[in-house]
């Protein structure tokens, strides 16, 4: 589905320029939000229908484990609905700005079923420490049968 790395740049009101591919994406699945959340150092936006699987495997998911509780929410607690414009934009609400570090220069990253918005320090740091540990990341997916 999503896949490929931008880097975009945010306004001085905080919205942010979609890829013209990811907006391609999201049209073809009539789709005209994104669903923002925290998630791993980074925002996570997922279209509509992807949430909705995300939410249904999450309510199947046993309340009674306190990581599940932790995980449930930090990460649906963050969660807004933030609309494609006809320019193609988002609005990232400041306390989603804040929590992932974005200020100015904007990473967005493909990652099948969701886009990734990384802060462009964040992304770069982030990426010379996976280089850094791709054969043994690689070895362990291997491992996995991938």
């Amino acid at each position: 589905m999503f896949k490929g790395r931008y880097v975009h740049t945010l306004d001085a009101k905080g919205r942010l320029s979609v890829p013209s591919r990811f907006r391609e994406i999201l049209s073809q699945h009539r789709e005209e939000v994104l669903i923002l959340t925290n998630f791993d150092n980074c925002l996570a936006g997922f279209p509509s229908d992807e949430w909705e699987l995300l939410e249904e495997k999450v309510r199947g998911l046993s309340m009674l484990q306190k990581d599940v509780r932790a995980f449930v929410r930090y990460f649906f607690s963050g969660a807004q609905e933030c609309p494609v414009d006809r320019q193609g934009r988002i609005l990232i609400p400041p306390s989603l700005r804040e929590d992932a570090g974005l200020e100015k220069d904007v990473v967005l990253l493909g990652v099948a079923n969701r886009i990734e918005l990384w802060s462009k320090a964040r992304w770069d740091a982030f990426y010379r420490e996976s280089t850094e540990n791709f054969e043994s990341i690689a070895a362990k997916l291997s491992d996995l049968g991938v």
